[in-house]
């Protein structure tokens, strides 16, 4: 099991300049470890499962019922998106993180849905010859921990295979919940595909149509229902995260204690549409809308922990000549962020403006690092890839450096001044004269100071830009 150093060393060391101790041995992988033979499998079973999905939601709603459905369930599509890519915005995830939990959420997982949730439903209905209660605990039942299970192996596997990206809470409710997004993507289409093709067989239009019934419902009411239920697994898979790893068992109840309560959760609330529609709108009411804004507050306040962790944890870097002393502020501010972004793409161009954010991404990657290894939850790579985002770091810093501390002269609050003392502040009680009242000096303005070299590195030339 890797360990990792109790307390990272103040500054970065200075890499061993002779030869390695040993000869170097290079061992070639097997051709099932190469990444081009993982990536091709990944897509290809994702492929294979979106050409199924997509011929049995055709099968069942129809080629006019499919594009009906297509056309209103992408509509809340983008504004999920752009939510959870928000809450990632401190420490961007991958994009191919992003697009794997989409299309998993949308192909496979929907495709592992409709097949067992059918297979039981049928099954049980032959086994009762109940078929009206086969689909109450079919869908009350069968389909919360079929779903939801399906829907976790997109977060387990992010976990497992990508566990450099996945450090905390948010990132586990980022890609918990743009998993969900797809998930309700797919299912949406069958739902209104099907509604639709109910209403031609009805002759049912506008407001009193089924279709607009199931829009308003699952559309305007409930956008954010799978996302809610499965981002409950996404925050046990970023607790456990935050563990160290000797604690095993803690690592792996977490998640299954998420898990459940995504369960129980989908549970009630596909339960409650057997109940009226009072009794729907009340467990709508006072459990869903609840639990969706307290989950949201929780998000939120973590992002920006995340924020005051890379404010707190940068200075040392200052110390050492890595950054500005301005810079640990700007980097804590989502605002100072933007503010330096939008100077560089004005002064520098598309190029500045890149630099800049790959900048903030590695920085902030360089202060979760060093927060993990002083709790203890750093690998034995810590001083890798530190060394690592150094470097990515001193490679930019003549593009991102003016634009980071420009941004905080902005943002910086204004200085506090103490109010003037009516007598002096020191000396015995019957020696307090009057404190002649004399107007404070405006303070000076801004003036950058020269920032020291970076000693450890300094003759480390391909970490010089």
């Amino acid at each position: 099991m890797a360990t990792s150093p109790p307390h990272p060393t103040t500054y970065p060391t200075r890499p061993p300049s002779g030869p390695p101790a040993g000869p170097l041995r290079h061992t070639h992988p097997h051709w099932w470890q190469r990444p081009w033979v993982r990536y091709g499998a990944l897509i290809t079973l994702l492929a294979l499962s979106g050409l199924v999905i997509l011929a049995l939601v055709r099968e069942e709603t129809g080629t006019q019922g499919f594009l009906v459905g297509l056309g209103l369930a992408v509509l809340p599509v983008p504004l999920l998106l752009a939510a959870f890519r928000w809450l990632d915005r401190v420490q961007p995830g991958p994009w191919r993180n992003l697009l794997f939990s989409f299309a998993w959420g949308a192909c496979a997982a929907a495709l592992i849905a409709i097949v067992a949730n059918s297979f039981a439903t049928q099954w049980i209905a032959t086994a009762t010859a109940d078929p009206d209660g086969a689909d109450t605990l079919g869908a009350t039942v069968i389909a919360p921990v079929v779903e939801e299970s399906a829907k976790a192996a997109a977060v387990l596997l992010v976990f497992l295979f990508r566990r450099r990206d996945f450090t905390g809470i948010v990132d586990g409710v980022v890609i918990a919940g743009v998993t969900a997004t797809g998930f309700a993507f797919t299912e949406n289409i069958l739902y209104l595909g099907t509604a639709f093709g109910t209403d031609q067989l009805t002759g049912d239009t506008g407001i009193a149509s089924v279709t607009a019934a199931t829009f308003f419902v699952r559309i305007v009411m409930s956008p954010f229902a799978h996302p809610l239920f499965t981002v409950l697994t996404g925050i046990g898979f970023g607790l456990a995260a935050l563990r160290p790893d000797r604690r095993a068992a803690l690592r792996v109840l977490l998640p299954l204690a998420g898990l459940l309560l995504a369960m129980g959760m989908h549970a009630l609330w596909n339960g409650s549409s057997t109940l009226g529609d009072l009794g729907f709108l009340a467990v709508y009411a006072a459990f869903m809308v609840p639990a969706f804004g307290l989950l949201t507050w929780l998000v939120i306040w973590t992002r920006q922990r995340e924020l005051r962790t890379v404010r707190t944890e940068l200075p040392p870097y200052v110390a050492a000549g890595w950054l500005s002393p301005s810079e640990p502020y700007a980097l804590g501010s989502m605002r100072a962020r933007r503010i330096a972004r939008q100077y560089a793409r004005r002064y520098g161009g598309k190029p500045a403006a890149r630099a800049v954010t790959r900048y903030e991404a590695y920085a902030t990657s360089l202060a979760f690092l060093r927060h993990r290894a002083r709790h203890g939850r750093a690998g034995a790579d810590f001083a890798v890839r530190e060394r690592e985002l150094l470097g990515e770091l001193w490679n930019r810093h003549e593009l991102a450096r003016p634009a980071l501390e420009h941004a905080a002269r902005i943002t910086a609050p204004p200085p506090v001044m103490p109010p003037p003392m009516p007598w002096a502040p020191y000396g015995p009680a019957t020696a307090r004269l009057p404190h002649p009242q004399a107007p404070y000096a405006a303070p000076a303005p801004y003036q950058p100071q020269p920032h020291p070299q970076p000693q450890p590195y300094y003759e480390y030339n391909p970490y010089r830009s």
